[in-house]
Parts: structure tokens; sequence; C-alpha cells
């Protein structure tokens, strides 16, 4: 893989955390990367507000803003906007990777689910699995998102899995046990189903 590149310059990414310390941490990870236009909201809310105004290439949202939380987030995204905004990436940042919770990101349509504490390479390794992925997205009653249903692609040509000595940190008083990373890709992989 060390002769894939991707140019981010010219990308938009919508940073989302309730917490300036966090948005800090994600911008200078972002700028890292590439990326000249972040821009940085303390809510879902005022994302929300920027989105009715002009779209963006990725967002990156905490799950725990306490006015609107990222699962209610994406589902206004993925359910309210127009296509092509609909269809646009989300990355749900976590510190409590529960089960349950992980599969409330799925089923409301994110992209992926990332563990704080996060790193530059897990974020970025992502956003490259992201560039590479031609799965369908999803729109009926009762979910939109990408295509978990047929394929079985498994990570795009050319990537690996995440590392096995990965491990999650625990943050704060869990209310379930953490999933670790590998558990947390499994449930929005695509899978192959039988009728």
């Amino acid at each position: 893989m060390a002769d894939d590149r991707i140019n981010l310059e010219q990308s938009t990414v919508l940073l989302v955390d309730d917490t300036p310390q966090a948005l800090d941490m994600l911008g200078s990870i972002f700028q890292g990367f590439g990326v000249k236009e972040q821009i940085k909201r303390p809510s879902a809310v005022e994302a929300v507000k920027l989105l009715q105004q002009r779209p963006v290439d990725l967002i990156v949202i905490d799950c725990g803003d306490p006015e609107m939380d990222g699962y209610a987030f994406t589902r206004w995204l993925r359910r309210e906007t127009p296509a092509p905004m609909r269809y646009t990436p989300v990355i749900l940042v976590t510190g409590h990777a529960s089960q349950s919770k992980v599969q409330e990101g799925r089923d409301c349509g994110v992209s992926f689910v990332i563990t704080k504490p996060l790193t530059p390479a897990v974020l970025l390794k992502r956003i490259l699995w992201l560039a590479g992925d031609e799965r369908e997205f999803v729109e009926c009653a009762t979910y939109v998102g990408p295509d978990r249903r047929v394929r079985n692609f498994g990570p795009p040509v050319g990537m690996t899995g995440r590392r096995k000595g990965d491990l999650s940190a625990h943050v704060g008083h869990a209310v379930e046990e953490n999933m670790d990373q590998a558990d947390i890709d499994m449930l929005l992989k695509p899978q192959r189903v039988s009728l």
C-alpha cells in the first residue's frame, strides 16, 4: 500500500464535537492529512444549520452531543437531506463502544464507528477504506445507508483489516461492555444474505 496515495487537499471535512479540545485534536489530524478546509462545529444542531447551506465531503461526529447525538444527526442526514448530500460519509466517534451503541450507529446509517482515543492511523485507514468503497446506498422505510445486505467484499482491494493487537480504551463508566474495533468493523461490514 506504500504506492497508494490519496489527496485530501480539495476535500471539505465537517468536524463536530462539543469538546473544544477534541475539535482541536481532530483539526490537527486532518491538517496533517492535508485537508485545507475544515469546518468545526460545537454541536450537531450547528452542523445541521451548516449542511442546510452547503455540502461537505466527509463528516466526523462525536456520538455524545447532549442536544442532538450523532445517531440522531445521522438519521436526519440520511432521511431529511436531498441526494447527493444524504450519501455523505459519516464517521461516528465514541468513547463507549458497547455492542448496542455500535449496532445503533450501523442501523442509523453511519459509514464507520471509531473508538476513542482515536489515532491518526486508524482514522486515515477508515478514510482510505471509504475512498475505495463501491457499495450502493439502500433507501427504504426502515434504513438509509451503505448497503450491508448483499455483498461481502470485505475491505477494498489492497486494504487489510484492523491490527490484532489494538485494544479499546476505557473512558468513564460504561453501561455495557465495550467492543473492540475489530468487532465494530464486523458489525458494519457488508454481509451476504441467503434468501
